[in-house]
């Protein structure tokens, strides 16, 4: 007769001694594969079965063919030279809550559904708000990603602009509303528009200055025209690090608008806010704690698996209206007394992810963290130095936290021939398999960047980066 349960639980501990095996070589020597995946696309595809098996395999099939199939079409997040977007690190502790947290299977949306998963959470986001320096009574939950803090935050926004029944009757035949952020933010505040009814028509950016941060005076010149012209502004993203260059918009500045104007205020601190850790860094929040909410992602820059993102709010209550819908087969008689996660967001069901972040910084602690946050620093203005002393690169901006952005020089080309010789040299650098770097697009001109944030990064790593950099570029001129 066959099994119609689990798989022999003996069977799952020898793998499972094999896995935890085969995971610790990857972290301790997997900077020997390349950071970059090298197949083509379909390649992958092409090599899996195309039917499921008809009958279960044994356990011990699995990992072979994790090691044949699956990690030469990986490009390696988790490598020591991955230097792209922005980089991020999964360490052994939050390995070990990931672990946890699958085999408790816990769904975090109730109180009573696993009260401790409630109560970690809320824990361990007020131990992270202290680390930050960010004031005691903000309301800490935790989504996906830094899409959905941003979506929850901007969907409170609208809750609260005064006479606006959007929840119950849409946007149809209401207010035009307009909300505002700089042209160097985030493309999920614009995401976030088209999924609230706003529409990209309702989102204006704000132009920046020569540094790339928010221009508070043209903020406030937008929503006097946009005013005028009948629309009704309701929200301000500001930015602590921008994705192209790190640029700290002017918070605080920001927040004196918003507060003349009565608009709600949205910090995206998805990569920056992380920084704070390390007191002599908590400019990056400067003027964060007048925000009605923060997003911070410690996925990003604090060795957290991802996914794991931090909205922190001064204004709960408006989340709640927003999002909270109960029916009678989810009430329970704690909900007066304990919160309901899953009403402060869009998902009902929640995954047991505080567990994994408790676990990276009882690991590390306070200054554990920060000594990381402070060593990547370090290394981006290492970097930037070597460029600096170097005529074939050009330093582009400044680099306030751990990325740096710069170009080749290629002297006496024009503009275009530069554009596509940097585009060249990134390509060159990144199929060597050494380091991955990315770019962006500066008021209209190709820069490169490297962004330091793997946890295992060291000085060698970025060496091997400037050096295969100065090659390509060397080879190309």
């Amino acid at each position: 007769m066959r099994s119609t349960g689990d798989v022999d639980l003996e069977a799952f501990r020898a793998e499972a001694h094999r896995f935890v095996d085969f995971i610790t070589r990857y972290l301790a020597e997997g900077e020997a594969l390349p950071v970059l995946s090298r197949v083509k696309p379909g390649e992958i595809r092409e090599r899996l079965p195309q039917a499921p098996p008809a009958t279960g395999e044994p356990l011990d099939a699995f990992l072979g063919d994790v090691e044949r199939l699956i990690v030469p079409g990986l490009t390696h997040w988790n490598h020591p030279s991955f230097f792209a977007y922005f980089a991020n690190s999964s360490t052994a502790p939050g390995i070990l809550g990931e672990m946890l947290a699958a085999a408790f299977n816990a769904n975090a949306m109730l109180w009573k559904t696993s009260p401790a998963a409630t109560e970690l959470e809320l824990v361990v986001l007020d131990w992270l708000r202290q680390m930050l320096g960010l004031p005691a009574g903000l309301f800490g939950v935790i989504q996906d990603t830094a899409s959905a803090s941003t979506l929850v935050a901007l969907a409170a926004a609208r809750e609260a602009v005064p006479g606006l029944e959007a929840r119950r009757r849409g946007l149809v035949g209401q207010a035009r509303l307009r909300m505002y952020a700089s042209d160097q933010a985030h493309s999920s505040i614009e995401k976030a528009g088209i999924v609230l009814g706003i529409g990209q028509d309702g989102f204006r950016a704000i132009p920046t200055d020569a540094l790339f941060r928010m221009d508070t005076g043209a903020l406030a010149a937008a929503i006097r025209e946009d005013r005028a012209a009948g629309y009704t502004p309701f929200a301000v993203t500001a930015t602590a690090g921008t994705t192209s260059t790190t640029a700290i918009d002017p918070v605080a500045g920001i927040a004196d608008v918003c507060e003349r104007e009565k608009l709600w205020l949205h910090v995206d601190a998805a990569y920056g806010g992380s920084a704070a850790v390390a007191p002599e860094l908590r400019f990056v929040l400067d003027g964060a704690a007048r925000a009605d909410s923060i997003v911070v992602n410690p996925h990003k820059w604090l060795f957290v698996p991802v996914d794991l993102s931090v909205l922190y709010t001064r204004r709960p209550e408006v989340v709640k209206q927003a999002f909270g819908l109960l029916p009678d087969y989810l009430r329970t008689p704690e909900e007066e007394v304990a919160p309901n996660l899953m009403d402060y967001g869009v998902s009902l069901g929640r995954r047991f992810r505080a567990l994994k972040l408790w676990m990276v910084i009882r690991a590390f602690g306070h200054e554990g963290l920060a000594a990381r946050i402070r060593e990547h620093v370090r290394l981006a203005r290492v970097f930037r130095g070597w460029l600096e002393a170097d005529a074939t690169f050009r330093v582009s901006l400044p680099s306030p936290l751990s990325v740096v952005c710069f170009e080749a020089a290629f002297a006496g080309r024009s503009v275009e021939d530069r554009d596509r010789l940097n585009l060249a040299v990134m390509e060159r650098v990144n199929a060597s398999g050494d380091a991955y770097l990315s770019h962006t697009k500066l008021r209209g001109r190709v820069v490169l960047r490297l962004a330091i944030g793997n946890v295992r990064t060291e000085e060698r790593h970025v060496r091997v980066a400037y050096d295969r950099l100065r090659e390509a570029a060397l080879a190309l001129a």
